[in-house]
């Protein structure tokens, strides 16, 4: 008989009073501004900059700048193999929902799930797999199964009964532009998304979401400084409207802002050609308290705790389920 990974739904609200569940990775974005003394002014912050540039990009009909507001889920998805109990599931992938009201008609506007992307999996393929496949080679590569597993695991649940039953629509997610790369201004240009840029070349990270389905695409939105990475399924101009697009942007820019300032709160706009750097000194703080120190290192530990208690406790299992 074979066992087929079954998935399970949890979820929470991101607001003022969110508390960090155990089994959510630290080094997600959301879970790592509600710690610490700062909390609760990290998160009211947090807040009101995504519904600031929600309302500086939805400007119809919007003559105050105050007609919407951002309302944001956790979603954690875990699972468990063959016969488990739910007891025994794994916290497999944890994204983020939008959910936009609108003051003026008080009505509840489904938004984009994914956004943010959060994996131990992927700290496994990253933080464990990548270092001991390079450690003795000259040159980085990497290997030629590198994110297979990860990849089916996703597209299963994208896939699932269960995601259609709570998400009209396939997942988008959105993350900073790579500092390895440069990217090329386009004649693209789009309401709500913005100037469209194309890299020279693809990103590991590109080729990782790859195997999970997606493609890529990289906009520079309105009044934005630098373009952001949206990783989708099918058309992304197409099948979103400009509102949804709207609370992924707000989202995920302003996560960007407090993470990575000197790419997305720099002071001066990318230029016809550009290359991310972590390096730049002209860019402006969010004045919320984060420690990118830690979260890199965290990611080492997560990846070991896959490894642990998930890859190696059913590697023969997942290893003949992606066989099929």
């Amino acid at each position: 008989m074979h066992q087929e990974p079954a998935f399970h739904l949890k979820s929470i609200c991101f607001d003022e009073n969110y508390q960090p569940s155990d089994s959510t990775r630290i080094t997600t974005n959301f879970a790592n501004l509600a710690r610490g003394t700062s909390r609760q002014q990290n998160l009211r912050n947090t807040l009101r900059m995504i519904d600031n540039r929600f309302n500086n990009l939805a400007h119809w009909d919007n003559p105050t700048g105050d007609r919407y507001s951002v309302e944001l889920e956790i979603i954690s998805v875990e699972m468990s193999i063959g016969a488990e109990t739910r007891r025994a599931a794994f916290p497999l992938i944890e994204i983020l929902k939008t959910c936009i009201l609108d003051k003026k008609t008080n009505q509840r506007i489904d938004g984009i799930a994914g956004n943010n992307f959060s994996s131990y999996v992927r700290d496994y393929d990253f933080s464990v797999v990548l270092p001991q496949y390079n450690a003795h080679r000259a040159e980085f590569g990497m290997p030629d199964d590198f994110g297979d597993l990860h990849g089916k695991l996703f597209q299963q649940f994208a896939n699932s009964r269960l995601y259609k039953e709570h998400f009209g629509k396939p997942p988008v997610i959105c993350i900073s532009a790579s500092t390895s790369k440069t990217y090329q201004r386009t004649g693209n240009q789009h309401p709500v998304l913005g100037v469209e840029y194309q890299q020279n070349e693809l990103s590991s990270t590109d080729q990782y979401f790859a195997k999970m389905g997606m493609q890529v695409r990289f906009f520079m939105p309105p009044n934005g400084v630098a373009p952001l990475a949206f990783y989708f399924h099918g058309d992304l101009l197409g099948d979103y409207t400009n509102l949804e697009l709207i609370g992924t942007i707000s989202t995920m820019e302003t996560f960007q802002k407090i993470y990575r300032p000197e790419i997305y709160n720099a002071n001066s706009a990318a230029g016809r050609i550009y290359q991310p750097s972590l390096k730049n000194q002209d860019y402006s703080s969010t004045q919320i308290v984060y420690d990118r120190e830690e979260r890199s290192q965290l990611a080492i530990t997560q990846g070991k705790f896959a490894e642990e208690h998930f890859i190696k406790p059913y590697k023969n299992v997942l290893e003949q389920w992606a066989a099929r």
